[in-house]
């Protein structure tokens, strides 16, 4: 499989036009087949996805535009897109998955390492994107058709990295989509920004975010969700599956699906056993790992959550650079993509 990043550049119309057409041959396949399409389609034209939009228009203009432009890339409606990138501020439980580990290693290096679980449907159809808007610092993300890229892994041109966990809360309120406020992160010039926009902005749904930056030496796990945003600076090694596990978080209600679990008890394991020299050849292993009938590398074709790993990214951070590699799951060859 090739990862090599498909260029984007142009106004924030342009760049969601390009999205949008990058996406549209296998969009209505996709849907087709997707029983997360099938559950979201009685919320057609319910109040609550207008003040969703209403909420974007107010606080991500500049998103709101690139957004429509994806629309009309994709010759799909326009309330059918929103629909489809609100899903997680609307169901309780999706089929996105994934597991992030991060390292505090020497000499000033950080990994931030990532599966990307989601519809099996996908494996092997989701581009890398390189893209460069006129007016921010542009990114280099893993990209869902027809979702706003940034909820997955990516990394920016100021050197800020992101990985997403989907959280499955039950709570629900009005506030910014989940999805568009990490597309935002991407945005941000420095972590300070970032942090302070996860922090700042009302939230519709609940994602977890984990944030380093290239010549910033600290690195965060954030459950942010509705009502409240847990940062927690990370010391050493850390590995976060698809529920909230921040001492702050406890009194939330939320669904931790068996995987979720599973995986949250493997990785925490395997980090408890390195030693201090840990690195990417490690954190491959562990998220490649496939011990127990519910592991952390997802390839079954009967997975309860209806998920399966995409795809496997490692960046390493310094004072001045980004490097990112993406693994195949079936393979350990990894595409290296410098991104600062």
């Amino acid at each position: 499989m090739s990862f090599k990043p498909v260029a984007i550049t142009g106004t924030r119309r342009q760049v969601g036009v390009a999205l949008g057409k990058l996406a549209r041959p296998l969009m209505s396949a996709y849907l087709d087949q997707s029983t997360t399409w099938r559950t979201l389609r009685p919320w057609r034209g319910h109040v609550y996805l207008q003040e969703l939009a209403g909420n974007i228009q107010h606080y991500l203009p500049e998103l709101w535009e690139e957004f429509e432009g994806m629309a009309e890339g994709l010759r799909l409606p326009a309330d059918d897109l929103l629909l489809w990138n609100c899903r997680g501020d609307l169901l309780h439980q999706t089929t996105d998955g994934c597991t992030s580990i991060t390292i505090q290693g020497a000499e000033g290096v950080r990994w931030i390492a990532h599966n990307e679980d989601g519809d099996p449907y996908l494996y092997g159809r989701c581009p890398i994107v390189d893209v460069r808007p006129d007016d921010a610092p542009g990114y280099v993300s893993f990209y869902y058709p027809g979702s706003l890229p940034g909820h997955t892994f990516a990394a920016n041109r100021s050197g800020i990295v992101q990985t997403i966990n989907n959280l499955r809360t039950r709570a629900r309120r009005t506030g910014v989509p989940r999805m568009f406020l990490a597309r935002a992160v991407l945005d941000c010039e420095t972590l300070d920004q970032a942090v302070e926009l996860l922090r700042d902005t009302p939230r519709a749904g609940s994602f977890h975010h984990m944030l380093g930056a290239s010549g910033d030496e600290r690195l965060f796990s954030i459950e942010a969700m509705p009502g409240l945003c847990s940062m927690k600076p990370i010391a050493r090694r850390y590995g976060h599956a698809n529920h909230m596990i921040h001492d702050a978080s406890q009194d939330v209600a939320q669904i931790i699906t068996d995987s979720s679990r599973a995986r949250q008890t493997r990785v925490d394991g395997l980090l408890d056993g390195w030693h201090s020299g840990a690195d990417e050849t490690h954190i491959v292993a562990a998220l490649h790992d496939t011990d127990g009938p519910l592991p952390i590398l997802r390839c079954a074709a009967n997975d309860p959550d209806e998920e399966n790993t995409l795809a496997t990214a490692v960046f390493e951070l310094d004072d001045e650079h980004v490097n990112l590699r993406i693994y195949d799951r079936k393979k350990t060859v990894a595409q290296r993509i410098a991104i600062k």
